[in-house]
């Protein structure tokens, strides 16, 4: 359809959606330097997530109604000739049928048999990508916030920086640098999806985990610190949640940019799933790398 036939998001539903997420992301942190302690921090977190969670699944339940929604989910059922041939009634200045079935044939049978792609075959060309994205969260949920939580101040004594140190120095270190790193893809995209560049980047990211694991982490049992002052932790914090989040971005956009633009909802797919194979990898790497220092 034209653009002038197009439904306004008249109840700001993107915005909104948007809103929670950030809000669901900053809110619970709050919990670990308000709280008097750590069951009312505790209980303050999971709340929060629970209440953001009902709050998606009402919101989740209610999209259907949106005519907005219902505007793009047709335009994505719809084949190219029907979508064509509505093109031509408008510009006509004549209203398109409503019917689903034309020339008794239903729309879902003109379909192409075809259209039902090869999952290997967009994994193969995706293969790079989507193990990127998977090595990128692995590294990161291993060593965040399992390991980086354990590091202690070495220059607050017993000021209010030792209270703050763990809250200010990884947590909101870590999102404000995701959030930055995820931000320059929209107006900096480099290197491009063919370039050897990128793998290359995504595993060079190992380093980082030898270099938070030599932080002053306490207790220690094997290890010895090399980085002991918080400037040093902080910068390698930093540097690493930048890279998380400018390198995973990158390969989650290329995914789908790799196929056809009939499979890029498939590749998608895929990457979101290599992405949680990641988070799992992630998650088991952590207690290793905890045990080895």
């Amino acid at each position: 359809m034209t653009t002038s036939h197009q439904p306004q998001d008249r109840y700001k539903a993107v915005w909104l959606i948007f809103f929670m997420l950030g809000l669901g992301t900053l809110l619970p942190w709050n919990f670990f330097m308000t709280a008097t302690q750590l069951s009312e921090s505790a209980f303050g977190y999971f709340i929060t997530a629970c209440a953001v969670i009902i709050l998606t699944i009402i919101c989740y339940l209610g999209l259907p109604r949106l005519e907005f929604y219902r505007y793009y989910q047709q335009l994505k059922l719809e084949g190219p000739g029907e979508q064509e041939t509505k093109l031509d009634l408008i510009s006509k200045g004549e209203e398109p049928r409503a019917g689903k079935e034309e020339s008794g044939v239903s729309v879902s049978n003109s379909q192409p048999t075809n259209e039902s792609h090869s999952i290997k075959a967009i994994l193969k060309n995706i293969s790079v990508l989507a193990f990127s994205v998977c090595f990128i969260f692995t590294i990161t949920i291993g060593m965040f916030p399992a390991v980086t939580v354990e590091v202690k101040s070495s220059i607050a004594g017993s000021s209010t920086w030792e209270r703050y140190f763990i809250p200010v120095s990884c947590f909101l270190t870590f999102n404000i640098f995701d959030w930055l790193g995820r931000s320059l893809t929209a107006v900096f995209m480099w290197p491009g999806k063919d370039s050897r560049w990128l793998p290359s980047l995504v595993l060079a990211r190992l380093v980082f985990v030898p270099l938070l694991l030599l932080c002053n982490i306490k207790p220690r049992r094997y290890l010895t610190v090399v980085f002991e002052h918080d400037a040093w932790f902080i910068f390698f914090m930093a540097a690493f949640a930048f890279s998380n989040g400018y390198l995973a971005s990158l390969c989650m956009c290329f995914g789908p940019k790799k196929v056809k633009p009939a499979e890029a909802e498939t590749a998608g797919a895929i990457m979101a799933f290599f992405l949680c194979l990641g988070l799992a990898l992630g998650a088991v790497f952590s207690f290793l790398f905890r045990a080895i220092v």
